[in-house]
């Protein structure tokens, strides 16, 4: 094998075949000629000399082209081989690469990449609605979605008539029953969601168009209808809305319907009842709770527009009860301290008004009597002077004779009458005499 190295110009032998003069040659010729390697020429030389150098010329130059081949050819053998040695080694470590195992296992997986990949995309797409069906999001939402459809089953099955029946006898309705549990936040998630719909209605109707757009879908709807019963009549003959139209038209059945307007009835009724309650204070604390709800709202009108109005009636009604059962020990307490303090109150007014009424009727009696003393005093005075004018007494009637004394007449009474007698002979019995005059017939 031949040395890698380019060839030098100093490798070139001192005589070769084609004769052509070497360098060292060329040092030791005459320094009066020319280098033959420039071609220089001398004024001096003669005609054959000119010759011979245009001859030496022409030879330097072909040996000059033929080491430049020499070269190139040497040079183009060491690249081709150089490169023949690169493409084999290159071409073993390829070999080596691709028999490695480490190559093998990563060309099997990229060559069943395109076969495994759509199971691999299965396998974790059902893995992931795995995960989320059996996670514990998903239980959590699942638990809720039941509590709460359990809740809304329990409020519809509460409209029943309660057993309880008004102040007059009358039994209530349904709905009271319904509203009571409603409005006790005994099934929580039915009455939040009531209570967010609620919200949500006031708000759509005070910011929403409902009405406009109820038009809006309306004239679509029939303009669409009419366009296209139109068109199908001019150019298929037929209009294309009548042929959808059905058989029969839908109708209400009569048991929906009577279903339907007894709901309303005591749905109407319940609110009739609850007004009568009361505004006859059936339930005095709900009366004054009345009274008050409506002293506010007669104040708020004036400046809050009827949706505000609104809103703050659905809020007082859902979150005080909401309020209450969630602090009711409190409330009870404080509610307990200020019904005794009233109780208090109350009972020492009453004993203080029983204690000047007892001195009044007191007083009164003690006038009374004075007066009905001077009264029989008067009219004894009368009658005395009325006999002694007189100027004769009377004489009986009866059997016997003789004329009237004092004893004759009864003594007038100088006590209450007594309670539970019957007859002037009981009274007179009873009375302060004890019966010692008789009775006068």
């Amino acid at each position: 094998m031949t040395s890698e190295a380019p060839p030098q110009l100093g490798d070139i032998p001192q005589h070769s075949e084609f004769n052509v003069p070497t360098l060292s040659s060329t040092s030791n010729s005459n320094s009066k000629n020319s280098n033959p390697f420039i071609g220089g020429n001398s004024s001096n030389t003669s005609a054959p000399m000119s010759s011979s150098n245009t001859n030496g010329a022409a030879q330097v130059d072909s040996a000059k082209n033929t080491v430049y081949n020499i070269l190139n050819n040497r040079s183009r053998d060491h690249l081709a081989q150089l490169l023949n040695t690169s493409t084999t080694e290159a071409s073993t470590a390829m070999d080596s690469i691709n028999n490695h195992p480490m190559t093998q296992n990563v060309k099997d997986t990229v060559a069943n990449v395109p076969t495994q990949l759509p199971q691999l995309q299965t396998h974790r797409t059902s893995s992931s609605l795995q995960i989320l069906q059996t996670g514990p999001v998903a239980e959590n939402v699942k638990d809720q979605h039941a509590k709460t459809t359990a809740e809304f089953r329990s409020l519809a099955d509460s409209r029943t008539v309660p057993d309880q029946s008004a102040a007059t006898g009358q039994p209530l309705t349904h709905y009271h029953s319904f509203f009571y549990n409603l409005l006790s936040w005994e099934n929580p998630r039915a009455t939040s969601i009531a209570f967010a719909t609620t919200i949500g209605f006031i708000f759509a109707a005070r910011y929403l168009p409902a009405l406009r757009w109820t038009f809006k879908a309306l004239y679509i709807v029939l303009g669409i209808t009419a366009a296209a019963e139109v068109a199908g009549k001019l150019v298929l003959s037929q209009g294309l809305t009548s042929s959808f139209r059905p058989k029969r038209y839908y109708t209400i059945p009569r048991e929906t319907l009577e279903a339907s307007l007894e709901d309303v009835e005591q749905l109407i009724n319940f609110f009739v009842i609850e007004f009568q309650r009361v505004l006859f204070a059936e339930n005095p604390a709900m009366t004054i709770a009345a009274f008050a709800a409506s002293l506010v709202s007669y104040w708020l009108i004036k400046f809050t527009p009827l949706w505000g109005l609104s809103l703050i009636a659905t809020s007082v009604l859902y979150l005080t009860p909401l309020i209450y059962k969630t602090n009711k020990d409190l409330i009870d307490h404080h509610v307990s301290n200020a019904t005794n303090v009233v109780n208090a109150q109350a009972t020492q007014v009453k004993d203080l008004a029983g204690h000047h009424t007892a001195r009044a009727t007191s007083t009164i009696s003690t006038y009374a009597g004075d007066y009905s003393a001077k009264a029989q005093e008067y009219i004894g005075t009368a009658a005395r002077g009325n006999k002694s004018t007189s100027g004769a007494v009377p004489t009986k009637s009866g059997p016997g004779s003789g004329t009237y004394k004092d004893e004759d007449f009864p003594h007038a009474p100088k006590q209450e009458p007594t309670p539970g007698a019957t007859s002037h002979e009981e009274q007179y019995q009873n009375s302060q005499f004890g019966g010692s005059a008789p009775v006068a017939s």
